[in-house]
């Protein structure tokens, strides 16, 4: 990739971003499309930020994703929010033509999910309700689930969330338990999506959420940590015969969703995938 006078920037603002697998995802992409962009990544300190969006509009900038510990606070920088990332209450895309907020990780996780099963008409539960939760949910709900139900160890922070996707209108049967009552729950889900950082690197002997042994075969299991890909909750449902989603399939799907805000071009979602699975040592 040839970086000249006139190449499109686009990038990641986040604190820390060192790890990210974004920038070779999208470069990927530009490359084998033949398009003149070019895709960094800027660690941000948060007391920044408001200069890195007026510093970055300045500068030109077509586009950002938006990472912890920034997808909040960057709203108030912005000009429009996206009506589903104000649902939501988080940003994770910022497009600069009209410095407008948006938030493809809901997005992400449900088209990973529609590979494998239409989420219309499912029982879902959600596990977690941090922001990657509300995200998921809200998706969820837009999509047609007929009942979501969220699980947290905090049991206040589940019933905030499924207050507030009630109040939105998009799903009447929505409820909330503790984690610990996941049980009660797996034997009419249609689907299981953990929202949760457990069993992320370097935890990756955590104990899983649910065993093998409460799952049924027709369940789908999504599961958001990418790092490592086969998780110790991914493990247990390939041990009930269950059907996994990888996490490394949300992180396509929502950096595909980005691609397309900033370009208006459908993205190679072919190419960015094996630039993932090579960054993440999968091939």
């Amino acid at each position: 990739m040839k970086i000249k006078g006139s190449t499109n920037i686009v990038g990641l603002i986040g604190h820390p971003v060192e790890h990210s697998f974004s920038p070779p995802m999208h470069n990927a992409a530009f490359k084998a499309l033949g398009m003149d962009y070019a895709y960094v990544a800027f660690d941000v300190d948060p007391s920044n930020l408001k200069s890195a969006i007026e510093g970055a509009k300045s500068l030109n900038i077509k586009g950002f994703n938006v990472t912890i510990p920034h997808k909040i606070e960057v709203m108030e920088f912005l000009d429009e929010i996206d009506p589903v990332a104000s649902l939501i209450g988080a940003v994770n895309t910022i497009d600069f033509k009209n410095l407008k907020g948006y938030n493809t990780d809901g997005i992400g996780a449900v088209r990973s999910i529609e590979e494998v099963t239409s989420i219309k008409n499912k029982n879902v539960i959600v596990s977690g309700a941090g922001g990657a939760s509300r995200a998921i949910s809200c998706y969820l709900a837009k999509y047609g689930a007929d009942s979501i139900t969220i699980l947290n160890r905090n049991v206040e922070r589940a019933e905030k969330l499924a207050g507030d996707i009630s109040d939105s209108g998009l799903i009447d049967d929505i409820k909330s338990d503790s984690i610990s009552a996941i049980n009660n729950y797996l034997g009419d889900a249609d689907i299981l999506v953990d929202t949760t950082p457990i069993g992320m690197h370097p935890h990756i002997d955590d104990e899983p959420i649910a065993t093998f042994d409460n799952m049924h075969e027709d369940l789908v299991v999504f599961d958001a940590v990418y790092n490592p890909n086969e998780t110790v909750l991914i493990k247990e449902a390939i041990k009930a015969g269950a059907k996994p989603v990888y996490g490394i399939k949300m992180l396509l799907y929502q950096g595909a969703e980005s691609f397309k805000i900033w370009t208006g071009q459908d993205a190679p979602i072919d190419v960015m995938e094996n630039a993932l699975r090579q960054t993440l040592n999968l091939e």
